[in-house]
């Protein structure tokens, strides 16, 4: 691949604007599609970018085509649709999903799309929208050796930290096992930030103790703003996706044989706060959840001991 290649961006929420936007002003030709939200459609056709009309356009006139959908009925329904991705296919086409996905979905569409002719290369994501407009994303990256030489110059346009971590399928996989972490840790800080607040800790005390000590990290930083220092819309990521990812992460490990004790109580946590119609909130407010259950107004306990 050339560093003119014709890229397609299918995806245009959150992470995927910044993405598409980094692309386009590296340089490079692109076709966008969105979905609901006109708004960075709009922007990045005003910045020279080309709105396509169907996946099948796209891979009409495209070299590359970047994915970052929610879930993998969505990146299925792209690829095999009637004006899908494979119906207008052609040899050396190259698909770079960035969705965090189902790996035994990305297995059998790399099978039906290498008999097109299409390469998929499983690129799911690390970090945040800050970091997406940053061109500064994780990425994990699976596919062999000499596509992954075609697609690094591209992926170097909005990742600054890139691993190649096996063939198709292991992006994913290694992407589950990101997310199983860090959704655990959000159960966890959730939980034990109500039980501070319960046994008569200030909610601002668990915050900066923790935050000062070996325990602390980035997601601890940001879970901690948004359901201390309520900064709602810090920690971008909803209670919906970390309910599917979690799903996604215990298929895995029924995969692959073993027992899964803590994912299950991962699990159940944000599909007890998806079923009470929470799912659009973000991860962090798992804490407000936690604290109703609980007889807690976190957010008094709050306002309270700022008082």
């Amino acid at each position: 691949m050339t560093d003119k290649s014709k890229i397609g961006f299918i995806g245009l929420g959150y992470m995927g604007r910044g993405m598409a936007a980094n692309l386009l002003r590296a340089g490079h030709q692109m076709m966008v599609k969105g979905n609901r939200d006109r708004a960075p459609v709009e922007a990045l056709v005003a910045q020279g970018a080309v709105e396509a009309q169907s996946p099948r356009e796209m891979a009409e006139s495209c070299d590359i085509i970047h994915l970052c959908l929610s879930n993998s009925d969505q990146v299925e329904a792209v690829i095999r649709g009637e004006d899908g991705i494979l119906a207008g296919a052609r040899e050396g086409l190259i698909v770079i999903d960035t969705t965090t996905a189902d790996p035994v979905s990305t297995a059998a569409l790399a099978e039906e799309m290498a008999a097109a002719g299409v390469s998929l290369v499983d690129a799911p994501l690390g970090r945040t929208p800050k970091e997406a407009e940053a061109g500064t994303l994780d990425a994990m990256v699976g596919c062999d050796a000499e596509t992954f030489a075609k697609v690094r110059p591209v992926i170097e346009v909005w990742a600054g930290n890139i691993n190649h971590v096996g063939e198709t399928g292991a992006g994913h996989r290694m992407k589950l096992v990101m997310n199983f972490i860090s959704m655990g840790y959000a159960a966890l800080y959730a939980e034990a930030l109500v039980m501070g607040v319960k046994s008569g800790l200030s909610p601002q005390a668990i915050q900066s103790v923790i935050g000062g000590s070996r325990l602390s990290n980035g997601f601890f930083e940001t879970f901690m703003r948004a359901a201390v220092d309520r900064e709602r819309d810090v920690h971008q990521f909803s209670i919906t996706n970390a309910a599917k990812d979690t799903r996604y992460a215990a298929s895995m490990a029924m995969a692959a044989g073993m027992a899964n004790p803590m994912g299950s109580a991962i699990r159940d946590a944000f599909a007890q706060m998806e079923a009470a119609g929470k799912g659009g909130d973000y991860v962090p407010w798992l804490a407000d959840h936690v604290a109703a259950l609980n007889g807690l107004d976190l957010e008094g306990a709050v306002a309270q001991s700022k008082a």
